[in-house]
């Protein structure tokens, strides 16, 4: 009766455990990215209608929990511009998941996401902004985290842009992932998204997430600042690159 309620194949299971296993150890490492790296994996062999939810369900465990731990390096003065837009970028997509075909959309969001980690990787200065970039990074975080589960990268560029420390960095984005989160699984709860499917594989792959964010906390102290801009931006690259190839096979 178990194994009825699990959409997966055994070898398909095996395979989401490892996915998501590494995905959470970058996150335990970064304070982000366990979508950047599972969606896209995921996505060849479980519907994207089905992940994000599941996804969004497993991210918000693990973010109550290093909200919590990481509250005191809160940059607030950075986070709280960021919010309204970010909750008017759900609201559509909301409306987007049930009415619009994504795919083209994907697409694009794998090329950007691409083009810009192949840019972070070169050599440059990285140049400061002002907090009004929160206007767009918080519209289209919302947006595209709410269809996709892959809003981090709009929240990253915002917060390099602002130069926070890597600890500034993590617990900041902690907490954007906290009520972001949370309205998303309001707008999924309300918009008959979930099933009882989504929440016994988010039940079955918790424990993986809990040993994989124990890893990642501890790798996190033994980075520099300069390790983990590169970690970030490679995680960047391979996301796009995934969700651009992905996007392709599905148009093809």
């Amino acid at each position: 009766m178990f194994s009825d309620l699990l959409p997966l194949a055994i070898n398909e299971l095996v395979l989401c455990i490892v996915i998501i296993f590494v995905a959470y150890v970058i996150k335990g490492l970064s304070g982000f990215g366990s979508g950047l790296v599972a969606i896209p994996l995921l996505a060849f062999f479980l519907p994207l209608p089905f992940i994000v939810p599941v996804l969004a369900l497993l991210s918000y465990t693990g973010t109550v929990y290093q909200s919590f731990t990481y509250r005191s390096d809160v940059v607030w003065r950075d986070l709280w511009p960021l919010l309204p837009f970010s909750l008017a970028g759900i609201t559509i997509a909301l409306w987007l998941l049930v009415n619009a075909d994504v795919t083209v959309l994907t697409f694009m969001l794998g090329i950007f996401i691409f083009g810009y980690a192949v840019y972070s990787l070169l050599p440059h200065e990285i140049k400061s902004g002002s907090r009004w970039w929160a206007v767009a990074a918080g519209s289209f975080a919302g947006l595209i985290g709410a269809l996709f589960g892959t809003g981090g990268p709009f929240y990253v560029l915002y917060l390099k842009m602002r130069q926070v420390t890597k600890q500034q960095f993590r617990a900041t984005i902690t907490m954007i992932f906290l009520v972001d989160g949370g309205a998303r699984m309001t707008g999924y709860f309300y918009s008959d998204l979930f099933t009882n499917r989504m929440v016994m594989l988010a039940l079955v792959l918790l424990p993986v997430l809990i040993l994989a964010m124990y890893v990642g906390q501890h790798l996190h102290i033994k980075i520099n600042d300069r390790r983990f801009n590169q970690v970030v931006s490679a995680l960047l690259l391979i996301s796009g690159l995934s969700l651009a190839i992905k996007s392709i096979y599905l148009m093809v």
